[in-house]
C-alpha cells in the first residue's frame, strides 16, 4: 500500500472540521436543518442532548435579529375595557412606550343589544391590522387598524341565516395574511352537530369550515373535513407565523394536535402533540419559530420547546426548562424576547 504524500495528508487534515467549529456553525441553524443534519455522524445525532450545543442554540435563537419582529416600537399589545359609564367604551392598544386610545361604540359596531360585548383579540397584529371579535357571538367580527382608526366590519356568514339561531357553534380559528394573494383572512369553524341536535337528530349535516377574505369581502365554504377544532377559546392557543395560523386542536377530547393551516394555498397539516395538554398549555412565536409552552401545574415548572418542521412531531425540540419554582403560577401568557 502506497504511503500518503504530504498534500494528500494536508487535504485529509483539511477536509476535518473539529465538533466545536462544526457545533458554532449548527447552532445557528433552525432546528428542521439540524435535524437533517443528523445523519452526518453519531455526536450530530445527539446534539440536542449536548448541553454545550443547546446552550449555544438557545443563546443564537433569542438573539437573532428577525427583519419581521425587529422592531422595538412594537412589543406589545393588549386590551383594556373601561367600566361602562358611557354607551361609548375605550379599548387600549399598547404599542411600544406608546398606547393609543380607540374610541368605539362596540354595542353598535358589534351590532348587539346588550351594553357592553366581551371583545377579544384573535392572534396578533399583522401589517398593523388586528381583529377584533365578541367573545359570545364569533360572528361578530372587525378588522382594525389602530393608527389610522380604521374600521372594518366583516360581514356575517350567510351560513348565520341559513341554520339554527345558536351563534354557539361558530368558532373563530384563525386570523392571517395570505402573502401570495395579498389578502387578510378569517378561519372559521361551523359546528354543526352542536347546532341541530336540538332541531333535526336524525338529519344533521356535517359540521364544515369557512374562510373570510378581505379582498373579496366574502365568505366561503373550504373542501376539507376530520380536522382537529380547537375546544376552548382562542385565545393563547393560535398564533399566526409566515402566512400559516397555528392552533390546537383535538378530536375526540383525549389527542391534541398542533393544526397548521396555509391562507395561501389553503391547505392544513397536522403535528400530534403526545402528552395530555390541560389548560397549561400555550402557543407562541419565539423569535421566528412556532413555540409551545406546557406547564406542571404539581410542580410548578414549566417548558418551552420549538417545533422544527409542521407534521414531523420528531422535529419538536425543547430548548428551556424552568423550574420547580417555589411560588404558584395560575396560567402561562406568553414567550418572547428582552
Amino acid at each position: 500500500m502506497a504511503t500518503p504524500t504530504t498534500n494528500e495528508k494536508k487535504v485529509s487534515r483539511n477536509d476535518y472540521i473539529c465538533d466545536d467549529i462544526a457545533f458554532s456553525i449548527l447552532s445557528k441553524l433552525p432546528v428542521k436543518s439540524v435535524k437533517r443534519f443528523s445523519c452526518a455522524s453519531k455526536s450530530w445525532s445527539l446534539l440536542f442532548e449536548n448541553l454545550n450545543f443547546l446552550n449555544k442554540f438557545r443563546n443564537n435563537l433569542v438573539s437573532k435579529p428577525i427583519p419581521l419582529y425587529d422592531d422595538d416600537d412594537a412589543c406589545l399589545l393588549f386590551k383594556q375595557i373601561a367600566p361602562q359609564t358611557t354607551p361609548e367604551t375605550k379599548l387600549s392598544l399598547g404599542l411600544g412606550e406608546e398606547a393609543i386610545i380607540l374610541n368605539l361604540d362596540l354595542p353598535s359596531i358589534f351590532n348587539v343589544n346588550y351594553a357592553n360585548p366581551d371583545i377579544d383579540i384573535l392572534g396578533s397584529a399583522i401589517n398593523g391590522i388586528i381583529c377584533l371579535y365578541d367573545y359570545d357571538d364569533h360572528t361578530n367580527v372587525i378588522l382594525c387598524n389602530p393608527y389610522t382608526q380604521e374600521i372594518k366590519f366583516v360581514p356575517y356568514t350567510p351560513t348565520k341565516f341559513q341554520l339554527p339561531d345558536d351563534t354557539g357553534a361558530f368558532f373563530l380559528h384563525g386570523f392571517g395574511y395570505d402573502h401570495v394573494h395579498d389578502d387578510f383572512k378569517v378561519i372559521m369553524y361551523v359546528d354543526c352537530d352542536l347546532l341541530y341536535n336540538e332541531y333535526w337528530e336524525d338529519d344533521t349535516p356535517d359540521s364544515f369550515w369557512e374562510v373570510y377574505s378581505l379582498k373579496s369581502n366574502a365568505w366561503r365554504r373550504l373542501n376539507v373535513d376530520n380536522i382537529p377544532v380547537l375546544n376552548d377559546t382562542p385565545v393563547g392557543l393560535e398564533v399566526y407565523l409566515d402566512g400559516i395560523c397555528h392552533w390546537l386542536g383535538t378530536k375526540d377530547e383525549e389527542t391534541y394536535h398542533v393544526v397548521s393551516f396555509n391562507l395561501s394555498n389553503e391547505v392544513f397539516f397536522t403535528t400530534p402533540i403526545d402528552e395530555y395538554v390541560p389548560y397549561c398549555f400555550k402557543l407562541a412565536v419565539l423569535n421566528g419559530s412556532l413555540a409551545m409552552i406546557t406547564m406542571n401545574d404539581k410542580t410548578m415548572s414549566f417548558s418551552i420547546s420549538i417545533l422544527g418542521e409542521i407534521g414531523v412531531k420528531e422535529s419538536r425540540t425543547t430548548i428551556f426548562n424552568v423550574g420547580p419554582l417555589s411560588f404558584s403560577i395560575k396560567h402561562i401568557i406568553a414567550a418572547g424576547k428582552k
